[in-house]
């Protein structure tokens, strides 16, 4: 077995292959119906094959964005532990696994056992876990495997007070662990200040059914792009954290027989968590980061605010498509495509047209999609546009994580911009 056996569950992730494809799975052809996905990839299927509207993944894309993050880690010094609710697909957790991640962060319970379903050994849950039966079973989990390790955030009295509780009732073996969570002004979760999170850190220790691993935030709560304004607000979040770490070191409110963890770092201000806490960094000290749009990337919101676009200078390569179909050229300049809120996207921007399937680029020019509807998008275009009705559009999509939870099972292609696209697999989301 090698280590990254280990992480996961191999023979799940096969069993994946052998699910038969139905009328369950949107943009798959009703051909396809009665197959195994493995059967169906083998037939060697193309994407011309396929309905719209469609997402679809770009292999090649995932493998340079994926091997882009691996470098920067390695030159920052920093582990990294990407937020599988972008995608909750497994096959790509053990994607992310597999080219060295420290383990899956997650966010919610449902979440948490889709991970252990798939046998994923070390999980990071970026929430307080306050649900007395959610609290039991991860009990349980690490009771009954040894191998298996956990770790949430605490941020209040009571939530630690109700995990005490439940865990003593439930006869916890072994302690969880929690690393305590400093919140900013106007932000998500976490405490307060600075001096609250430490009598906090200090009530963990004093808590033997829980173990204080290290301190955490979320410095994309507190901005949204990548204004001067807003870098200061991220930098000011991070000398905090810093900080708060400081004090519990010099206080020895830590213990000494186990890693201590600094994690900060969405997909937006990674640079500046690496750049900050990194100092802090040593033998028994991690950065850990939690980025997890980075492997899908977009043509959007992370394109613009992403570190790789920004200071480093590198930029990402969108990794996931939308195709939609022309149902309808009422007006010189709209046409109506068959894809909408349903199916794509918008919380962080509208989709863009990119291209007709099987043409270049450039095609449209001036063009923007100006509306969206259940069902339909509303595609404005310079007059005279030759869009047919029955043309398929290529739109960039903006925001993983609310295109995924759209699809149950994403063709991959081998290049999307290539005229007839080869599908080389499926990933199967779980939400």
């Amino acid at each position: 077995m090698t280590a990254t056996d280990a992480v996961i569950d191999r023979a799940a992730l096969a069993a994946l292959a052998d699910e038969r494809i139905d009328w369950r799975f949107k943009g798959l052809p009703t051909a396809a119906w009665g197959a195994t996905v493995a059967e169906y990839l083998a037939s060697g299927p193309r994407l011309s094959e396929l309905g719209t509207p469609l997402l679809t993944l770009d292999a090649a894309a995932m493998a340079a964005n994926q091997a882009a993050m691996n470098e920067y880690c390695a030159e920052a010094g920093a582990l990294l532990s990407p937020h599988g609710k972008t995608t909750m697909a497994p096959a790509l957790w053990a994607r992310q696994l597999d080219a060295g991640a420290w383990g899956i962060t997650l966010a919610n319970t449902f979440q948490l056992r889709v991970g252990r379903a798939f046998g994923v050994r070390r999980l990071l849950l970026a929430n307080e876990l306050t649900d007395p039966a959610a609290l039991r079973w991860v009990s349980s989990e690490l009771d009954a495997d040894p191998l298996f390790e956990f770790a949430c955030w605490v941020d209040s009295a009571q939530g630690l007070a109700l995990m005490d509780e439940v865990l003593r009732e439930h006869g916890a073996q072994r302690p969880v662990d929690v690393l305590v969570e400093l919140g900013g002004p106007h932000g998500r979760t976490g405490v307060r200040g600075i001096e609250a999170a430490i009598e906090l850190a200090r009530t963990v220790k004093a808590t033997p059914r829980l173990r204080l691993i290290g301190v955490s935030g979320y410095e994309g709560a507190l901005a949204h792009d990548s204004s001067t304004e807003s870098l200061a607000a991220v930098e000011a979040f991070l000398n905090n954290l810093g900080v708060l770490h400081d004090r519990l070191l010099l206080d020895g409110v830590y213990g000494r027989d186990h890693d201590i963890y600094l994690s900060a770092g969405g997909s937006a201000y990674f640079d500046q968590v690496a750049g900050i806490l990194d100092r802090r960094s040593s033998l028994d000290v991690k950065v850990l980061l939690r980025s997890g749009a980075y492997l899908v990337h977009d043509d959007g919101h992370y394109s613009g605010v992403s570190p790789f676009s920004r200071d480093l200078g590198r930029p990402l390569t969108a990794a996931m498509h939308g195709w939609a179909r022309v149902l309808s050229r009422p007006e010189a300049d709209l046409a109506l495509l068959d894809g909408g809120k349903r199916d794509f996207p918008y919380d962080e921007g509208l989709p863009t047209p990119q291209r007709v399937r099987g043409g270049s680029d450039g095609f449209f020019r001036g063009a923007s999609v100006s509306a969206f509807a259940d069902q339909h998008a509303f595609l404005r275009l310079q007059p005279g546009t030759a869009l047919e009705v029955g043309d398929v559009v290529r739109l960039g999509l903006s925001h993983p994580c609310t295109a995924f939870d759209k699809w149950t099972l994403i063709p991959v292609l081998d290049d999307a911009s290539s005229p007839d696209p080869r599908v080389v697999d499926l990933v199967r989301t779980f939400f």
